[in-house]
């Protein structure tokens, strides 16, 4: 078993430890999982590459860990890792894993002097990999499909002067169909997202009710994310499509349910209140709670009275 995890710095290198031929481009490469080498004496294997790389994969027989999350690759999942991040597998050694599907390479430097080499960090989903695969159905993965295929045939030609600008046209048309396709999951994979949105409720209503508000005031967009298990940009796309609010807003919204009910059940003052709901000066309470409800804290509870 191989616990620490393999750093490969260039796409070279991962040719050679997985056992495969030399790469035709040393900065971009399009690989057929089943041509890639498995070693029998390794059940768990993790790595960190110093480069991206998406892929769709179906592996049986093995368990994926991906980020903070756990995958059986049974359907097809696109997944994106940017360099840095660390991917594992973890293989039954009684039975004998099938990989299919393919996995594009791209090192940073392919990137130079490129449209991509700015805003390639602006993709979303190179943060939601650490957690959060994309689900294709068969239609979206013929899409990508199709695209990878004019990435390889494109670096299998004579390379010239036009090839980088087209490879990167490319891969910039892969990454806005995947933005696509991840707007459509927030609403297809219902299940998940509302198991989302009830841990998302039951987090929040256990940290109110408690002393944390007072020792640690509200909690932070981060914080929850963490909690949540899934990363900040990811879980504020999911909310927005399902509720139309994003986390500081659900945030909020709790906050001001709490607030409303100490207003109305309790002899509590402002400040009081404003205290205990973690906040140091009264007057951002009470302006937080206008803002929200339009009416300042005093004139919500007279109109209890």
């Amino acid at each position: 078993m191989n616990k620490q995890p393999v750093r490969i710095k260039t796409i070279s290198e991962f040719h050679e430890f997985r056992g495969l031929a030399k790469p035709e481009h040393p900065l971009i490469s399009v690989i057929d999982y089943s041509t890639i080498r498995h070693s029998a004496e390794i059940t768990e294997l993790s790595w960190i590459l110093d480069f991206y790389s998406i892929s769709i994969k179906r592996t049986s027989n093995a368990q994926i860990k991906y980020g903070q999350q756990e995958y059986d690759f049974d359907e097809g999942v696109m997944f994106f890792m940017a360099p840095g991040q660390v991917f594992g597998i973890t293989i039954d050694p009684n039975l004998q894993a099938k990989h299919t599907g393919w996995i594009l390479l791209i090192h940073p430097d392919f990137l130079w002097n490129t449209s991509l080499a700015k805003t390639i960090k602006q993709y979303e989903y190179f943060d939601y990999s650490v957690n959060e695969a994309l689900f294709l159905s068969e239609k979206e993965e013929s899409v990508i499909y199709n695209i990878i295929q004019n990435i390889q045939q494109e670096y299998h030609s004579n390379i010239d002067t036009f090839s980088q600008n087209i490879i990167i046209s490319q891969i910039e048309t892969m990454f806005s169909y995947a933005e696509r396709f991840y707007q459509r999951q927030f609403i297809t994979r219902k299940i998940s997202s509302h198991k989302i949105l009830n841990s998302l409720e039951e987090l929040l209503s256990d940290y109110f009710n408690n002393e944390n508000l007072i020792t640690k005031g509200l909690p932070s967009v981060h914080y929850i994310a963490d909690q949540l298990n899934v990363s900040p940009s990811y879980l504020t796309g999911l909310l927005k499509v399902l509720t139309g609010l994003n986390t500081q807003q659900h945030i909020h919204e709790k906050l001001i349910e709490k607030a409303k009910e100490k207003l109305s059940t309790t002899q509590l003052s402002i400040s009081e209140i404003a205290y205990e709901l973690g906040f140091e000066h009264p007057q951002s309470f009470s302006k937080l709670f206008k803002n929200k409800t339009k009416l300042s804290p005093v004139e919500f509870r007279q109109s209890f009275n």
